[in-house]
């Protein structure tokens, strides 16, 4: 009697898509600065103050050194010294590093159109949608004058 022997062959299922981890090594980060002046009352949080919101790119291979990266990157944008804000040269003050405020990995090889990052809106009307699109001239890459 001869037996007969069976070979199975199994296939290797893919490992699912990670989308935390960027496939092209790039990460886009948000870093959130104010300006403080040194005159001011610390002790009042719900002070008013000058705030930019700044995208940058990150080269990483994890979410982690993407991270460390970019916290580095807002630390370094911190007044090393002293600096005077906009109109009011009376007064001095300094940029501070306030934090993240979106660290998203990018999906896309970078080059001409590749999409770096989105918004999501659900749920909201379609007249609040159209407004949100601008005319040419309402673009900051064509308003005149100091950057907004």
């Amino acid at each position: 009697m001869i037996a007969a022997r069976t070979t199975v062959m199994r296939t290797r299922r893919p490992k699912p898509y990670d989308t935390r981890i960027s496939p092209v090594g790039w990460y886009s980060a948000w870093i959130l600065m104010r300006f403080q002046w040194d005159d001011e009352d610390r002790s009042r949080d719900l002070r008013r103050c000058l705030a930019w919101e700044n995208q940058i790119l990150i080269q990483a291979r994890t979410p982690q050194q993407a991270y460390r990266k970019a916290m580095a990157h807002g630390r370094l944008g911190q007044s090393a010294g002293r600096c005077w804000a906009r109109d009011d040269e009376s007064r001095t003050g300094s940029w501070m590093f306030v934090g993240l405020t979106s660290l998203v990995p990018i999906s896309d090889r970078l080059e001409d159109g590749a999409e770096i990052t989105w918004k999501e809106f659900e749920n909201v009307t379609v007249r609040r949608i159209t407004g949100l699109a601008r005319a040419k001239h309402e673009l900051e890459a064509f308003r005149k004058g100091p950057r907004p």
